[in-house]
Order: C-alpha cells, then structure tokens, then sequence
C-alpha cells in the first residue's frame, strides 16, 4: 500500500513537487465533490480576526476563502511539505496580505498564537503520522476552536472492497496516501463528539469544537 511511511522525506517532496502542477487535473480524476471547498470553510465558520491552520494546504484552493473570512486583522497559516505545491499557492495567493507560508512537516510547526480553527482538506490521508499530527493541531486550538477534516474513505461493503485495489493502483501513480485511515474515529478521541458530513462519492466531512474546560466543577462544559 503507497503510504508516506514506505518514503523517504526527500522522496515525498519529489512526488509531491513533480504533481503540483497538475493538481487540478487530480481533483477531478478523484472526483472530488464540486463546492466541497466552500462546504467546509463554512462549517468551520471563520470569522474576522480569527487565526486559521492549514495543514497539507497543496496549491492553495482554499486559501482565499479562509483569507476572506478572517480579514485583514487575521491570519491563515499554510503549510506544506513539498516547495512546488506552495510555489503555486503563493502565486495564487499573491495579493492576500495576510495568509503566511510555511514549507515544513506540520508536526514540526507551532502557530505564533493560540489558533481558532485547524484544516485538513484532502490532506489527513496522505500524511504517515497524521494521529501525531492531529494531536499537535489539537493542542494548538484555543478552547471553543474548531478542527475539521475533509477527505474520502473508500465506501462500506463489498463495493469497497472491489474498488480498493484499483484506487491502490491509482495512487502509487499521483498521490501518495493511504484509503484505510479513519480520521473521525481519531479525531472523536480527542474530541469526545464530532459531527460527521457525507459528501459525494464517499467524501466527508468530520468537525470537532474543542470544548472549554471548566476549572470549577472539574469536566467539559459547552460554552462553544
């Protein structure tokens, strides 16, 4: 199976350099739902000054929706392992003064500040150590913070079985993923709740608020 940890790091960024520039022909090979972008941000619900995390940004497509929504006293940090990728999203983020661009492994990046919302957009499942990763994004939310995962899961059944050695196939050519990894049964154990979001073909959207703690009668309460 073509995941991130059969890969050398240096070996990813090549892969992920290499099909930067076809990126949107990718999309729509994987049939991503059309208006899946705009259906996430909006579950997420930025809002003016709020400091929003991208992780796995690619070439930037939901970058100026999230610019948009958090405003000039805002901030969006994108971050990407694979230069070729941020190339092209700066280039498409050129006249946004207020998204900051980060070539690293999100497990090696901390925000400046406490963040209000996290985003994984089609990225969770191309990452080797992405419960590591999630941990860390979710340490980094304020409380009432926000994180959601958009991304596909092979569908339920036989169907699944019979398709999964052809979308297999497919990725040891493009991206490198795995179609086996269940990130809203990881992000429900940090969260405890998460609202789930069927898209098409077997897209989702998984979203999480992080709960403020109250110091006083010592659990959860829902103040979000």
């Amino acid at each position: 199976m073509p995941v991130w940890s059969d890969f050398q790091i240096h070996a990813i960024q090549e892969r992920y350099d290499r099909i930067a520039p076809y990126h949107w022909l990718l999309e729509r090979l994987y049939f991503v739902p059309p208006g899946s972008r705009k259906r996430v941000v909006a579950q997420l619900k930025p809002s003016p000054g709020d400091h929003v995390l991208e992780i796995g940004c690619g070439t930037g497509p939901n970058l100026p929706l999230l610019s948009r929504a958090v405003g000039p006293q805002g901030r969006v940090y994108a971050v990407d392992l694979s230069e070729g990728m941020l190339v092209r999203a700066r280039a498409r983020c050129r006249s946004l003064s207020n998204v900051d661009f980060i070539q690293r492994d999100a497990l090696n990046f901390t925000a400046p500040v406490p963040l209000d919302i996290v985003l994984f957009s089609l990225s969770y499942n191309t990452i080797p150590h992405h419960a590591a990763v999630l941990s860390h994004a979710w340490r980094q939310l304020k409380p009432c913070g926000r994180l959601a995962i958009m991304d596909a899961k092979l569908p339920d059944g036989h169907l699944g079985k019979i398709i999964l050695p052809a979308i297999l196939s497919l990725m040891r050519h493009t991206v490198i993923a795995n179609p086996m990894i269940r990130p809203w049964e990881e992000l429900q154990k940090l969260a405890g709740s998460i609202e789930m979001t069927p898209l098409l073909f077997s897209y989702h959207i998984c979203l999480a608020t992080k709960q403020q703690q109250d110091d006083t009668i010592h659990r959860s309460a829902t103040y979000c």
